[in-house]
């Protein structure tokens, strides 16, 4: 281990452990790296690069509608000795969760669907969304539109994340992903857009994003051959939401083991 999560991510280690099943600090996730780089980067201390404000996209973060306040039903009056009626359940059933189902960064040629996070080392062909359970109510992690910090990780290989990783280990390359915007399609048939305004180097801890107020979306990728520490992260922020066409946002995902 190499060191202890924040605050929050110390609430969260158990359940992070048990649902990522990837181990970086206190996560699965950030031990593992792609076997097929050459070359493990040397470890450094962390480095985080943000965009410039003046050079961000102005636009309004999607704002994630409350839910319509509703107070207690009270029971009608029954006469006194007149059994309870038979309590009917509701047949209508539950809504599912929206989930990110596709993520597409134009600028890097990086088009891949996504799936939910698997308890061991990371698939190829597919980004997956880290849904580690935080509490019995809710994720550690968000969803697209959730108002939380949506977490997509992957391979540092050429069809996946690769591209990231290649800016990133010449480090100066790395401002180049600052600015570009990020497509995340969305089990709804919404289409999610952000704009990357930091990139983080040799990152080993997952504190950045369990600390998100608000809408955020973060990408990771390695940064060398398996059980290279440092990992690489790109936050992006919303820009706006539109809806998408059934076949742009529910893409056949294949995934496979990695060899």
């Amino acid at each position: 281990m190499i060191s202890a999560l924040s605050a929050i991510g110390t609430r969260l280690v158990p359940a992070l452990l048990t649902a990522a099943g990837v181990v970086l600090i206190t996560a699965g996730l950030l031990s593992y790296a792609d076997p097929t780089v050459a070359g493990a980067a040397p470890v450094e201390s962390a480095v985080v690069e943000t965009l410039d404000p003046a050079e961000a996209v102005v636009s309004p973060s999607p704002s994630v509608p409350a839910p319509s306040p509703s107070g207690p039903v009270s029971p009608s009056a029954t006469p006194a000795g007149t059994p309870p009626a038979s309590i009917v359940p509701d047949p209508t059933p539950k809504p599912r969760r929206v989930v990110a189902t596709r993520v597409v960064v134009p600028a890097l040629k990086i088009d891949l669907p996504v799936i939910k996070g698997n308890e061991g080392y990371p698939l190829c062909n597919v980004a997956m969304y880290l849904h580690t359970a935080g509490s019995e109510e809710k994720d550690a992690f968000g969803q697209p539109g959730e108002g939380r910090a949506t977490y997509l990780y992957g391979h540092a290989r050429d069809g996946m994340f690769g591209p990231i990783y290649e800016l990133a280990i010449q480090k100066k390359q790395a401002k180049k992903m600052l600015g570009m915007e990020v497509q995340v399609y969305t089990s709804d048939l919404k289409l999610h857009l952000y704009e990357i305004r930091e990139y983080r180097l040799h990152v080993t801890d997952l504190d950045g994003p369990l600390s998100a107020t608000g809408e955020e979306l973060w990408l990771q990728t390695s940064e060398g051959p398996k059980g290279t520490p440092g990992k690489t992260q790109l936050r992006a922020f919303p820009i706006s939401v539109s809806d998408a066409d059934p076949a742009d946002a529910m893409p056949k995902a294949r995934p496979v083991k990695c060899g």
